[in-house]
């Protein structure tokens, strides 16, 4: 027998909510949120695909500020610390442990690494290799929205892991300010002072001749050595003081030592900062667009 409060099947239909009734979109429908919202629906798209190398993504957001920290906190630092009284506070005339000097260094280089790793052989591979921006700029989305969407994704891709890596630096006790955690955002803007218009620059080429291994060698690493990553950029000679002072890691490193313990150095150059890495960031997404809009054609 059927219990007379339950309602039957057909009953169930009849009065089941319209909302809960998926209706498909018409394609002027589907091309009109398209439009709206490409720019998201290209950086979900990047973030599945980021997916199939996530645990190269973790581990390595991991790995790297264990091994650095280790090395400069458990080795150079020991070394520095007990064998120099030199200051490195920004002219405050106090003394520093080196590891915390350092550490705003280490972690702005982390987003200009992770800002070269994702717009080089990414970039030219959705135009070359695996053609990935031509189904989407088939569809009504924008070349436009193909570069805010990639973006978008390396961007989240660097919150991650300056937000991993600011984890270590506050467990080696590496960030004696409450304001620390503000380091994450200047990292990630580092990165995208450098990547942007590395992006711009990936877009445009067409032939794969060594050109990402040059920009490592001769653009990358001379920013590691002379931004002022581990020793102060004044302590250096005058002839290469000027790849710092140009050099997005060097300004990104510059916040990060404001942010973590107070580094002494007048509002005008923090504000100056921030606008470079502003502007820097903002060239790159134009070029960035202008080289999409030529290729893709729309």
């Amino acid at each position: 027998m059927t219990d007379p409060q339950r309602p039957t099947l057909r009953e169930a239909d009849a009065t089941a909510p319209l909302l809960s009734l998926r209706v498909p979109l018409t394609p002027e429908e589907s091309a009109a949120r398209a439009r709206r919202f490409g720019s998201l629906y290209f950086a979900e798209h990047w973030l599945r695909t980021m997916r199939g190398y996530g645990w190269t993504v973790v581990m390595t957001a991991v790995g790297t500020p264990l091994v650095y920290l280790f090395a400069m906190g458990v080795g150079l630092a020991t070394l520095i610390d007990a064998n120099t009284g030199a200051s490195l506070g920004g002219g405050s005339g106090d003394s520093l442990p080196y590891l915390v000097f350092v550490a705003p260094a280490l972690l702005a280089t982390a987003g200009i690494m992770v800002a070269a790793e994702e717009n080089t052989y990414s970039v030219m591979s959705g135009f070359k290799w695996r053609r990935t921006y031509y189904g989407p700029n088939a569809s009504p989305l924008s070349s436009a929205q193909l570069v805010n969407g990639h973006s978008l994704g390396v961007l989240f891709r660097l919150l991650l892991t300056t937000g991993l890596y600011y984890l270590f630096l506050l467990l080696f006790g590496a960030v004696p300010d409450p304001a620390g955690w503000l380091m994450i955002f200047s990292a990630a803007l580092g990165g995208m002072a450098f990547g942007l218009p590395l992006m711009a620059y990936a877009s445009s080429i067409v032939e794969d001749k060594g050109q990402f291994a040059m920009v490592q060698r001769f653009v990358v690493m001379p920013l590691f050595l002379f931004s002022g990553t581990f020793f102060p950029l004044a302590s250096m000679p005058w002839a290469v003081q000027w790849i710092g002072w140009i050099s997005p890691l060097w300004h990104s490193t510059e916040l990060g030592r404001v942010l973590s313990y107070g580094y002494a150095e007048p509002a005008w150059l923090t504000a100056a900062h921030v606008l470079y890495l502003a502007v820097l960031a903002a060239a790159g997404w134009v070029l960035a667009k202008r080289n999409y809009t030529r290729r893709l054609g729309t």
